[in-house]
């Protein structure tokens, strides 16, 4: 039955759809019909779809209510827009639908699995969140709440955890048993995740702890992610209040993501640790695995210290990433644009070996809506130490991307791309070349700037608010260099 609120959500973003300005909206980056998103959540196959639903408050650019918005695609690239699928419209999720989950169950159903909020003042006069876990059925279009939520409620916190950081409920199958990671804060104050398995969805027990952050890595972990990749057990995170290490990691709300083991408990042993974005704008990452059997992540493209400039010029605002193929490679997870992009490639050019001077324009190389990637084989450039991409460029402004050869780092500057408040604007970390070569892949999507390094080793990604005439792109040197330079348009006619 859908409730009215949920129905007047529907009607509002049906008739705000047709306001926004095409000029706003991304040509093939996710965005809601109207309003502001966040999270991506219920990244799941459900009868030959490929479902996304995310953070949604249609009624302002800016956090508020959270609702579920909803998409759904078969190539990853072009998405169709759906109604929204829940509303905070029970009594114990009357404050939001926060971030969680979904599945295709056994018996056809699609389960999402949702945090639901109720604020209320405790005892010493303070406001909080109470957040627990609830769940709702459906046919990929309508959901149902279940009577039974919420289904993990805060009584199956252990007794010395946080009864408030509670949420983002990751949902799996393994062997006719549902499980279930949910993060929380332990007796220390810092994040660890607990897992809780049912057989049925509904009625749940508490199976212990997986892994816990120890004050190690940030303090609330966020949006669990957990799957399988190559033979590896992979854990994801997003934490809040993280302290930057000057070269991983950088300080605030982050992504990390561990490669290790799990036992037949499901406690998982770690090898390894990385952040999954260099760039200012990459958040709450959720995975899918494929019909072909790829594992592919899309992430929230923007951050908590950044989310609100620029809010009041739109009518939208918010967008996901574009959808990534994983792998491990060398010990750590690369990432790589989904394959289906090549598909909406139009006219392309190429050079090889072109000079690059100060300020070196190629002709035919321009663009807002492109896939472009120069390589830098420092072989043919000996002595060179500082190569520098401009995007988003004219005499007024550029977002520069700054390749150091001689630190081996990458500077991603968006300084002067007309950004007007102090937000993070800039972000360097280590970069190393391959075989005696660096490649630089830049995915571009009006608004949007992600860049894939080494194929993928390490990425950044990041907004920009530069007006959409500003399309040159420009290359310089320190010194006369030679570089390959290719770039295909992205058609969505």
């Amino acid at each position: 039955m859908i409730s009215e609120k949920l129905q007047q959500a529907r009607e509002y973003e049906k008739e705000g759809i047709l306001r926004v300005p095409s000029d706003q909206r991304p040509c093939f980056h996710i965005t809601a019909p109207i309003g502001w998103i966040n999270d991506p959540n219920g990244f799941s196959t459900y009868k030959g779809w490929y479902h996304l639903f995310y953070q949604y408050h249609p009624y302002s650019t800016h956090w508020g209510p959270m609702h579920w918005g909803h998409v759904r695609t078969k190539d990853f690239i072009k998405w169709e827009q759906l109604p929204a699928a829940i509303a905070p419209d029970m009594k114990y999720d009357k404050d939001g639908c926060f971030s969680g989950s979904a599945i295709e169950m056994p018996d056809g159903r699609h389960m999402l699995m949702y945090t639901s909020v109720v604020r209320k003042e405790d005892e010493d006069g303070v406001v909080r969140d109470y957040q627990q876990q609830a769940v709702a059925f459906g046919d990929g279009i309508n959901y149902e709440k279940a009577a039974a939520n919420p289904v993990i409620t805060t009584a199956m916190i252990p007794e010395k955890n946080d009864k408030h950081d509670f949420r983002d409920p990751k949902i799996f199958i393994e062997d006719d048993t549902f499980f279930c990671l949910v993060g929380n804060r332990g007796e220390d104050g810092s994040g660890e995740l607990l897992l809780y398995s049912s057989t049925d969805g509904l009625n749940w027990k508490n199976e212990g702890v997986i892994d816990k952050c120890n004050n190690e890595y940030g303090r609330m972990w966020e949006c669990p992610d957990y799957f399988e990749l190559d033979g590896k057990q992979i854990l994801i995170v997003s934490p809040q209040e993280m302290k930057g290490d000057g070269n991983e990691f950088h300080p605030g709300n982050g992504t990390v993501l561990f490669i290790g083991q799990k036992n037949t408990n499901h406690i998982f042993k770690r090898e390894s640790v990385q952040t999954t974005d260099f760039g200012m704008d990459f958040y709450a990452p959720q995975t899918i695995k494929t019909k072909d059997g790829r594992r592919v992540m899309i992430g929230w493209m923007q951050n908590w210290e950044t989310c609100n400039v620029g809010n009041e010029k739109r009518m939208i605002y918010g967008q996901m990433s574009v959808p990534r193929e994983l792998t491990i490679k060398d010990g750590r997870v690369c990432q790589t644009p989904v394959r289906e992009i090549e598909n909406y490639y139009g006219k392309k050019i190429s050079y090889e070996d072109v000079s690059i001077g100060n300020g070196t324009i190629c002709n035919g190389i321009k663009g807002r809506i492109l896939d472009l990637t120069v390589e830098l084989d420092l072989e043919k450039n000996p002595g060179l130490a500082n190569f520098t991409v401009e995007l988003c460029k004219n005499d007024k402004f550029c977002t520069e991307i700054i390749l150091d050869a001689v630190n081996k780092s990458i500077r991603f500057s968006r300084e002067k791309s007309g950004v007007t408040h102090d937000i993070i604007n800039v972000r360097e970390f280590k970069v190393s070349p391959e075989n005696g070569k660096y490649k630089l892949r830049f995915i571009m999507d009006k608004y949007s700037i992600e860049l894939f390094v080494n194929d993928g080793e390490k990425t950044a990604s990041a907004m920009v608010d530069t007006p959409l005439e500003a399309d040159e792109i420009g290359f310089s040197a320190d010194k006369m260099a030679v570089a390959n330079i290719s770039m295909a348009e992205l058609k969505f006619d």
